[in-house]
């Protein structure tokens, strides 16, 4: 079963018109980041910012966040794109920012979070098995501490720990509640409504 996208009926002088409230929501600077990050979601979410950024350079944008975290290259791309933006990117963690997810959640210029918001973070995982001869395996295994080093450098930078603090929290999968997250840099506040 797929959702609809939920419509809203607007009056103008011409009559009414149903609009996506998805373009609503693009006209107040408001985009989401909802399920799965995968190159097409950051290929439309990097559309949505640069085109809010070509609008007003400067005004800020917010980035709703709930997301269980997805594809580190699309991740790190739309990190590159909220980096390099010459608006700010305020984000908000709705439910749950994790994995790929709590990178880009704590890598903006302004981070939000639910009282009942909850960001995880971790090692960058093998998807589809290692396999093959012992080289394979090492090559694997070589670019997997590559990215594994990138990740928690942009968190060390995010959260004003140490890298070694950080390679501590994310040898496992680490929970932080609305609070723990403020308290440990990922978060600036708790807010009660966006």
């Amino acid at each position: 079963m797929t959702c609809k996208t939920p419509m809203i009926i607007r009056e103008t002088s011409s009559g009414y018109f149903c609009c996506d409230i998805a373009d609503d929501m693009l006209s107040r600077r408001e985009v989401e980041c909802v399920g799965e990050i995968t190159a097409d979601l950051a290929y439309s979410l990097t559309r949505q910012l640069r085109w809010l950024e070509q609008e007003d350079g400067s005004a800020e944008i917010t980035l709703l966040i709930n997301s269980l975290g997805g594809e580190v290259p699309s991740g790190l791309a739309l990190y590159d794109v909220m980096r390099g933006l010459s608006c700010p990117v305020r984000t908000v963690c709705l439910g749950t920012a994790a994995s790929m997810a709590a990178v880009l959640f704590a890598a903006g210029a302004r981070r939000e979070i639910l009282p009942h918001g909850r960001v995880m973070i971790h090692d960058p995982l093998i998807t589809g098995g290692a396999g093959g001869s012992a080289l394979q395996v090492q090559a694997v295994s070589d670019r997997l501490q590559k990215v594994r080093r990138e990740l928690c450098t942009v968190l060390a930078e995010c959260t004003g720990k140490s890298l070694r603090q950080i390679y501590r929290k994310t040898c496992k999968d680490t929970w932080f509640d609305a609070e723990e997250a403020v308290a440990f840099g990922l978060a600036d506040r708790v807010i009660q409504t966006i």
